[in-house]
C-alpha cells in the first residue's frame, strides 16, 4: 500500500509513511519496537500523542530513523520569530563546521571585550528562549572567538557560545547539529584545560545524544564526566557541575529503561543540591528546583505522570527567574496532566502559562504540539475549550 501525503503531517502520519515504505505490518513494526501493536496503532491514527521522547526513540530504533525525523520541526507559518530563528540553523550550522581550533581563524576579530558583551546578551537571549535572536549573534561570534582563540580568555568564551549553539539547536529539532556544537565545545574546553568546562562540554555533548534517542551512549559520557570531576570538586563550580551531569546521567538510565539507576542518579543530584542551594554556575542553575523540573520529565517521558505531577505540585518553577527552564516545568507537567484523568482543563492552563513564558520554545517544539493536538481531539468531543482552540490556532495544529 503507498502511503498518502498530508500537507501537514504529523508525528503519527510521519511514523505510518515510514512503516508503509518499509513494507511491514503494525504488529511487526511493534514487536520491534518493544511495544504493544494497540500502542503503535493509536499512535498512528492520532488517537495517543506521541509525546514521550523515550516512546518516540523506541518507534524511530524500530523504523530505523532518529526522533528527530519523526518528530520533525515545527515552524508555524505565522510566527515570524519561531520562522526566523530556523531560518538561521544553516548559518550556526556553517559557522561550526567552519570552527576548527586546530588552524587559526580567518575572521578579523572585533576587541575582546566587545566580544565578551555580546557573549553576555547571547546567553540573555539562550536564558529567554529568544531562539531567532540567539542564532543570529552565534556565526559571528564562533568567527571572532576563533580569531582570538590564542587567548584563554577567548577559548573560555568560546566554550559558552559552543554550548548556547548545541542548546539552540537542539530546542529548535536538530540533534545533529547540536552534537556538532557540542563536540566544539569538548574542542574549546579541552584547550583550557579547565577539569569544569571539560565537565561542561560533556554536558552538551550528553544532551545532545539523549536528544538523538542514543541514551547508552549519553550515559556513558556523563557517567565519564561525573568521574572525572569528582577529584576536582573544591575547584568553583565543581559540584553544580557534577550534579547537572548525574542528572544527564538520571535521564539517560531511564532512557535506557533502567528505572532504579535512574531514580538513584536523581537521588544523589537532589542530596548535592541540598547542599549547594539554587546556583546560576555557567548558567545551567543546578539547585533543588532544577532538580525537580528534571524529575518531572524523567517521569513523564518514563510513563509515570501520576508521579510528574506530584513532584510538580510541590515545585515552585517561580524559583528560577528564568525562561528557558520555566518553559520546562510547565510543559512537562502539561504533558503529564493529559494522560491523567479529568485533568485536561490544568493541562490546557499550564500550556498557555508556558506560551505566556517563552512562545518560541513552545511554537518549535514538536512535544508541545503532540499533547495540544491530543488535547484539542478530546475538546471537541466534549464541545468546550476556547482557550485551547486559540493556542492550537497560534501552533497551527487544525
Amino acid at each position: 500500500m503507498t502511503p498518502r501525503p498530508t500537507p501537514d503531517p504529523t508525528i503519527g502520519d510521519r511514523i505510518r509513511d515510514r512503516r508503509l515504505r518499509r513494507g511491514w505490518s503494525m504488529r511487526f513494526a511493534a514487536s520491534r519496537a518493544g511495544v504493544s501493536h494497540a500502542t503503535w496503532s493509536r499512535i498512528e491514527r492520532g488517537l495517543q500523542a506521541a509525546d514521550n521522547r523515550f516512546v518516540l526513540a523506541d518507534l524511530a530504533a524500530a523504523l530505523e530513523c532518529s526522533p528527530a525525523e519523526l518528530a520533525g520541526t515545527a515552524v508555524p507559518a505565522g510566527d515570524r520569530d519561531a520562522v526566523a530563528a530556523h531560518a538561521a540553523v544553516h548559518a550556526v550550522r556553517q559557522a561550526l563546521v567552519d570552527l576548527d581550533l586546530s588552524v587559526a581563524g580567518s575572521f578579523e576579530a572585533p576587541p575582546l571585550t566587545e566580544l565578551a558583551r555580546t557573549v553576555a546578551l547571547l546567553d540573555t537571549l539562550r536564558q529567554a528562549c529568544d531562539y531567532a535572536g540567539a542564532s543570529r549573534l552565534i556565526p559571528d561570534l564562533l568567527r571572532g572567538l576563533h580569531a582570538s582563540a590564542s587567548e584563554k580568555p577567548a577559548l573560555r568564551l568560546l566554550c559558552d557560545v559552543t554550548f548556547i549553539a548545541s542548546s539552540v539547536l537542539r530546542n529548535l529539532g536538530h540533534p545533529a547539529d547540536a552534537w556538532l556544537g557540542a563536540e566544539r565545545c569538548r574542542d574549546a574546553a579541552a584547550a583550557t584545560e579547565d577539569p569544569v568546562l571539560r565537565g561542561y562540554a560533556a554536558y552538551a555533548r550528553t544532551s545532545a545524544a539523549n536528544a538523538c534517542g542514543s541514551y547508552d551512549r549519553g550515559y556513558a559520557l556523563a557517567e565519564q564526566a561525573v568521574d572525572d570531576l569528582r577529584p576536582h570538586a573544591a575547584l568553583p563550580g565543581a559540584a553544580e557541575m557534577i550534579g547537572s551531569l548525574q542528572l544527564n546521567c538520571a535521564y539517560a538510565s531511564r532512557g535506557a529503561k533502567r528505572l532504579d539507576d535512574s531514580r538513584a542518579w536523581a537521588t544523589e543530584a537532589a542530596a548535592l543540591a541540598r547542599r549547594t542551594g539554587e546556583t546560576s554556575t555557567l548558567g545551567l542553575y543546578f539547585g533543588p528546583t532544577n532538580v525537580d523540573i528534571w524529575r518531572i520529565g524523567i517521569e513523564i517521558d518514563g510513563d509515570d505522570p501520576g508521579r510528574a505531577a506530584q513532584i510538580a505540585r510541590d515545585t515552585d518553577p517561580a524559583a528560577l527567574p528564568i525562561g528557558f527552564r520555566q518553559v520546562f516545568y510547565y510543559t512537562d507537567t502539561a504533558r503529564a496532566l493529559a494522560r491523567l484523568r479529568n485533568r485536561d482543563r490544568e493541562a490546557i492552563r499550564f500550556l498557555i502559562v508556558a506560551e505566556r513564558v517563552a512562545p518560541q520554545h513552545v511554537h518549535t517544539s514538536s512535544m508541545v504540539q503532540e499533547t495540544a493536538r491530543a488535547l484539542l481531539d478530546r475538546s471537541r468531543r466534549m464541545a468546550g475549550g476556547t482557550e485551547l482552540r486559540a493556542l492550537c490556532e497560534r501552533l497551527k495544529i487544525g
